[in-house]
């Protein structure tokens, strides 16, 4: 396994984005340790929220949320996932699986020993995070999820993702910027896209931007199939608050919360929400208005 790391003057002047970097060497079977780069904000002794982000995004994608939950009084943990931000990047698409990128968040939460988590996942942070609920529910309170999903294979994913998938090998440059700011529906400055693309410097950093589209279970005999299954028994037998606050335009997965609403018990009577005038990254168009129910839900 080559592993790369993204030179820290990538990571200057990014607007809106000062906070200091904290790092942990994580390990899971059959690779070496890696080094994971995590936000670590607000005082150590309150109950932590747990930010996820997804597919290609980094700890960037939550800045706007960051002080807002501070404010508030919570401790704030942000990591990038392997292959992503400040964190080390394999440099094969061959190197990542589903099951090692949710082994070496659980190293995260283990090593940090975070406990009455109030866990927040979009895209591949609600695939990885809710294994992470699934497996350990005794250290999360309550889960807010926001335009992700937990699928099994055992459904057609549709043509347009199956597109993408061939699409996310075939091209030769893999644009994460310009990919983030198509799946916004506010304006994106230059500044902004930029620091989206500030971890990946060359082509090789990206192995597991593209790896991402291809781990997907779109089949029911995926290595990731059965592990999903599992995860939705734990599921549904969860009974702490869940709340689904998903954008009003996000085509990705419109309707995913529905199926959370009907699956999860700690869904029942919390106040769901709809979050406007956003799209897919809804952190970037809308982050106070998804920190501000965030903040509440925890209050309530």
């Amino acid at each position: 396994m080559n592993i790369l790391r993204t030179p820290d003057e990538q990571f200057t002047h990014l607007p809106g984005y000062d906070f200091a970097p904290h790092y942990m060497q994580v390990e899971t079977g059959g690779t070496p340790s890696l080094r994971v780069h995590y936000v670590d904000e607000g005082p150590r002794e309150a109950d932590p929220i747990l930010l996820l982000h997804g597919e290609p995004t980094w700890a960037y994608l939550y800045r706007k949320m960051i002080p807002l939950h501070v404010a508030a009084g919570h401790r704030v943990i942000v990591p990038d996932l392997v292959g992503f931000g400040r964190s080390d990047k394999p440099d094969s698409v061959r190197d990542y699986t589903y099951q090692r990128h949710v082994d070496w968040m659980l190293s995260v939460l283990e090593q940090l020993d975070l406990r009455r988590i109030t866990l927040v996942c979009q895209d591949w942070g609600g695939l990885i995070g809710l294994r992470l609920v699934a497996a350990n529910p005794q250290r999360f309170a309550r889960v807010v999820a926001a335009n992700t999903f937990l699928p099994t294979g055992d459904r057609h994913p549709g043509d347009a993702f199956l597109q993408w998938q061939k699409l996310s090998q075939a091209v030769p440059v893999f644009e994460t910027g310009k990919l983030i700011r198509g799946g916004c529906v506010r304006h994106v400055p230059d500044a902004v896209k930029q620091a989206y693309d500030a971890p990946f410097p060359e082509e090789s950093y990206k192995a597991a931007a593209r790896a991402f589209p291809l781990l997907v279970p779109t089949r029911p005999d995926d290595p990731a199939s059965e592990p999903n299954r599992q995860a939705w028994q734990a599921l549904e037998k969860f009974d702490k608050p869940f709340l689904c606050a998903f954008s009003d335009k996000d085509p990705i997965t419109r309707g995913g919360d529905q199926v959370f609403r009907k699956r999860i018990p700690g869904c029942a009577g919390q106040p769901h929400t709809t979050i406007e005038d956003a799209g897919h990254f809804l952190q970037e168009d809308a982050g106070e208005a998804l920190a501000e129910v965030v903040n509440r839900f925890i209050e309530g």
